[in-house]
């Protein structure tokens, strides 16, 4: 048996114990962590002292559109190939699992794309990012606030529409994001909630009165927060405000610095530190260099890992999930915060309401990531179980 010692967990709400609280772990002699428990503080418990790193367990991707060219909503069967390859290079990112993210496309090409991904999922392996349920971002979305979606494949909500897109994928799907105050959302929010599929807000005019309506119909999630939908406004609060006072909606932010600025992603971060969840809403260029790339029958610039289409519309990043919360933790969101956002609080977005010791009791801490703070602030990550100077985060 090995213990650890001077251990910190991410912090995912206002725990008794604190953010500075400290931890000892045992493993066993095959890699799995048999005990998580509470030091006492200035304890000198026996086992290797860790000097107050992080540890979690992996990210989880809620908001992840495809990479290495492969977007999903163009899957094909000829495709598995590359998108297992894709799965390996999340994994390599500290990435355990994703839902796999279908924008706004036709019925047929939905269909086809989430049977490939179902045969994807029956290859798993370690090793391989876990594909969840996929998540179906559109087609009831409001075309005033649809960004880089197509038009032409916007849908009016209905339950007729819904199970024609769906109709015997529904154990596949987690999580749908919609325009809640379009007509007819209303009954497929609850066919959605019904079958146990999470439902976020998104692509939205919604107002602050929308927006709470929703919340009451069983909307749980705003879809990247800021972006596509109304943002804090003095005299219109809209749906973040309604959102972040309820203090039971997840707030889905990218943590780029492009799509939400700095000073409003840590702004969100202190008004609401157990509802911030890390995405990446990485596209196809995801694990490709930058330059000129298709998506559809459009044109993608990627600059810096950000994506736009020729006309400057903003359509998404190319950066790694965890990438957030280093950005995220270096405008100056505390790292026990930050690291929660991408690896803790999208399990709970799931159902998974465990908090991070329990997560992280009974799996093998291979598997799990270790956070170390430089001297210069920057927060870097490596498999918990790899030597100090293999696999860190650059």
């Amino acid at each position: 048996m090995r213990w650890i010692s001077n251990v910190r967990l991410p912090l995912a709400s206002r725990c008794s114990h604190g953010a500075d609280r400290r931890w000892r772990l045992a493993v066993d002699g095959e890699g799995w962590i048999t005990t998580v428990e509470p030091i006492d503080s200035g304890s000198q418990a026996a086992g290797d002292d860790w000097g107050g790193d992080w540890l979690s367990p992996a990210g989880v991707d809620l908001q992840i559109n495809g990479g290495l060219g492969l977007a999903f909503p163009e899957l094909s069967a000829a495709d598995l190939p590359r998108l297992l390859e894709l799965l390996e290079r999340l994994w390599r990112d500290g990435v355990e699992a994703i839902c796999p993210t279908l924008v706004t496309c036709g019925v047929a090409p939905l269909r086809q794309a989430l049977a490939v991904l179902e045969q994807a999922r029956q290859q798993h392996r370690p090793g391989r990012c876990q594909l969840l349920g996929a998540h179906l971002e559109g087609p009831f979305l409001n075309p005033s606030r649809r960004g880089a979606h197509p038009e032409q494949h916007l849908a009016a909500a209905s339950l007729e529409g819904l199970i024609e897109r769906i109709g015997g994928f529904e154990d596949q799907i987690d999580l749908v994001t919609l325009a809640p105050e379009l007509e007819g959302a209303g009954a497929v929010i609850e066919a959605l909630r019904q079958r146990g599929i999470v439902v976020s807000l998104g692509h939205s005019a919604a107002s602050e009165a929308d927006a709470n309506a929703a919340f009451e119909a069983g909307v749980t999630m705003l879809t990247h927060s800021f972006n596509a939908m109304a943002g804090l406004h003095h005299r219109a609060p809209g749906p973040l405000a309604a959102a972040a006072l309820r203090g039971d909606i997840a707030l889905g932010l990218i943590a780029d610095g492009v799509h939400v600025a700095p000073t409003m992603a840590l702004l969100l971060q202190r008004l609401a530190p157990e509802q911030v969840v890390l995405v990446s809403d990485a596209l196809a260029p995801y694990g490709l260099g930058e330059g000129r790339h298709r998506w559809d029958a459009r044109v993608l610039l990627v600059e810096d890992g950000s994506c736009r289409l020729e006309d400057g519309t903003l359509a998404g990043v190319t950066l790694p999930l965890l990438e957030g919360v280093r950005r995220l933790t270096s405008w100056g969101a505390p790292p026990e915060r930050a690291i929660a956002a991408a690896t803790v609080l999208p399990r709970r977005v799931l159902g998974d309401q465990r908090d991070p010791a329990a997560m992280l009791l009974h799996s093998p801490l291979g598997e799990a990531l270790r956070w170390r703070r430089q001297a210069d602030g920057v927060l870097n990550w490596r498999r918990a179980a790899e030597p100090e100077t293999a696999g860190a985060a650059a």
